[in-house]
């Protein structure tokens, strides 16, 4: 379920590469609030009112059984061309934004330097072909795992999704806080009921992870690992800190072509 709203959180990437963050972002999330409301929660009613939950069933997709139901033979079929373009265009979705938020990580020190490279079209080709090879581990999985591969590949995005998104939450808790002593200056367009709804939002994606350990025997693997992986990415951290505090100072107020407008520090009258 996790995985499903994945991705989510790269709108908030643009504001980085915008020109007009406090006039283009709440545009931008408003309307994937709207499409998730529409086409995902919308699509899962209707297949509820449509056919009992008792039709239903596990390993097979929802459309492919109501459309059988209503005499459409080839709904399968329909369906494997329609998860395979979905599959391809999630696929190339994920290499280009995943080497922009490397070009991103890589300018402010915390990702290779490579990583960094732009084509004169401004693709982050560095990126994308460092993604590109960590996606073939995929294919080696699939290859010793083949029955297993999809769920573990799934349990381990989604572990980096829930990072990520505490990750956003925790900065946003931070603002709200350095804004309340007057340090930084918050945006106009807000977090609804900041910050007790970030602490529901945490406490939520704790849930979250609770329940994926339960999933035996892959979920409890997987949340397994953060007890190597939490003291590697922090070993890691103090590894790179001093270059990574020395870029920030460098472009404090930048985190991209324009000026972090969103949420700039209080500036004295005098």
């Amino acid at each position: 379920m996790v995985f499903a709203y994945s991705a989510v959180e790269l709108v908030g990437t643009a504001a980085g590469e915008t020109a007009e963050p406090e006039k283009i972002m709440p545009r931008a999330i408003n309307s994937v609030v709207a499409r998730i409301a529409i086409f995902y929660v919308g699509s899962v009613a209707l297949l509820a009112l449509l056919l009992p939950y008792t039709a239903y069933k596990a390993g097979e997709s929802p459309f492919v059984t109501f459309f059988s139901k209503i005499g459409f033979h080839g709904a399968g079929d329909l369906m494997n061309i329609v998860v395979l373009t979905a599959a391809l265009s999630s696929l190339n979705a994920g290499l280009y934004s995943t080497g922009r938020v490397m070009h991103s990580i890589a300018m402010s020190g915390s990702a290779p330097r490579f990583t960094a490279r732009m084509s004169k079209s401004g693709v982050p080709y560095g990126g994308i072909v460092l993604t590109a090879v960590i996606t073939l581990f995929g294919v080696a999985l699939n290859a010793f795992k083949p029955g297993e591969a999809f769920e573990i590949v799934l349990n381990m995005s989604a572990l980096g999704i829930i990072a990520g998104w505490a990750t956003i939450v925790l900065c946003q808790l931070r603002l709200h806080k350095l804004a309340n002593a007057g340090i930084m200056q918050r945006p106009r367009f807000r977090m609804p009921f900041s910050p007790y709804s970030g602490y529901l939002t945490l406490l939520f994606l704790l849930v979250v992870l609770v329940t994926m350990a339960s999933d035996k025997p892959i979920g409890t693997w997987t949340v397994a690992t953060l007890i190597i992986v939490i003291p590697a990415l922090t070993a890691g951290w103090y590894l790179v800190r001093k270059r990574v505090m020395a870029v920030a100072r460098e472009r404090l107020g930048h985190t991209g072509p324009f000026p972090a407008v969103a949420n700039p520090p209080v500036r004295s009258r005098d």
